[in-house]
């Protein structure tokens, strides 16, 4: 098993790399990086990248190692004459989450421009604004700019400018906790490689990629590409999934902090192949690693596209709870992380073609 301080040097690595749909080239080289011993990179079009393991063999099932490289963000849609950059959001916000914060503007240079994610100030709203709720339209980026001018020829920013949550990663050793941007699915995409790192010269009965594919968050449109590309007989998504333990009733809690990961049984887009879904809960069981079983109303995942490819590929997803997904914190517990990793592991060294037919 992959040693715990690497784990967390890896998420917070990722982490911190920034990259809104479609423009995850950062993420991607920091994950080259992480994962240069396991194997061959293999990159396509749309800028998935798949790791092929150094043991795979002839003749073997494959197994596909899912998680999404993207993060939610913003994308500047044009300069005011006042030097405020109007913005929409890329993948999903709530309103109310997003002004006051600090954000990330890619300029032309491939620099980065800190700048206020702001709105009229309360000194000079009416009563009536006072009691509106907040839309995006009402917000603008401020990089302390007084013009268009200065904004176009001084800070390079141009129309399309990706737009990152300005957060750096932090462990909390005390509480075994991350508190950091992107954990969905950042978070994922270590688990991908710590899986292929604890596995790293073990002999196995199926051959292995990891799938690091792009732009989960606009509509799963990475995984339509990748699942073609991969062929996969089977596959595990792993997903950063927001955590519920804050904001529903306990008894109704399944996604919670530090109780291991979730096994969603439904989703609005996937109902989990139930044999598999079993063969994976049981084998927890079985082990004693700590998960959590979910059905959810809402919501999707890679497992959507990737199970309704190729004829039906079975797939599970393993999340790490993340509370405050799709906002600029997140906080994710490591023992979650690690517990992720374990049952991907166990289960990996035990399917087989057999197994899998039995899906």
């Amino acid at each position: 098993m992959m040693k715990k301080e690497d784990l967390i040097h890896s998420i917070m690595r990722i982490s911190d790399a920034n990259g809104i749909s479609g423009f995850e080239d950062e993420v991607l080289a920091v994950i080259r990086d992480e994962g240069s011993s396991l194997g061959t990179f293999k990159e396509d079009r749309l800028r998935n990248l798949y790791l092929y393991r150094s043991e795979n063999r002839e003749g073997l099932p494959l197994v596909q190692l899912n998680a999404h490289t993207d993060e939610v963000g913003f994308m500047v849609k044009a300069i005011r004459p006042d030097g405020m950059l109007e913005f929409i959001p890329i993948g999903g916000w709530i309103p109310s989450n997003v002004p006051a914060h600090m954000v990330r503007i890619l300029n032309k240079e491939g620099e980065y421009v800190p700048a206020v994610v702001a709105s009229k100030p309360p000194h000079f709203m009416s009563e009536a604004e006072r009691n509106a709720p907040l839309d995006l339209s009402k917000m603008v980026l401020d990089v302390g700019a007084r013009s268009r001018e200065e904004v176009v020829k001084e800070y390079r920013i141009g129309i399309a400018a990706p737009v990152i949550p300005d957060v750096t990663c932090r462990y909390d050793a005390n509480h075994d906790l991350l508190i950091g941007k992107a954990f969905d699915c950042r978070i994922g995409c270590a688990s991908v490689l710590a899986t292929m790192k604890a596995l790293q010269g073990k002999t196995l009965p199926v051959n292995l990629v990891g799938d690091f594919s792009s732009q989960e968050e606009v509509g799963t449109r990475g995984s339509m590409v990748s699942t073609e590309q991969i062929g996969a007989d089977l596959a595990i998504v792993f997903e950063g999934c927001p955590a519920d333990d804050t904001v529903v009733p306990e008894y109704q809690a399944q996604t919670c902090l530090k109780k291991g990961p979730m096994l969603r049984h439904i989703d609005a887009r996937m109902i989990t192949n139930p044999r598999y879904q079993r063969y994976a809960l049981n084998l927890a069981e079985e082990l004693g690693i700590p998960v959590q079983e979910a059905v959810r109303e809402a919501g999707a995942t890679n497992g959507a596209p990737i199970h309704l490819s190729g004829g039906g590929i079975p797939a599970i997803v393993i999340g790490v709870p993340v509370r405050y997904a799709h906002t600029h914190y997140g906080i994710s517990a490591v023992f979650d992380v690690e517990a992720a990793i374990a049952l991907a592991t166990e289960l990996l060294q035990r399917l087989d073609e057999k197994i899998i037919r039995s899906f």
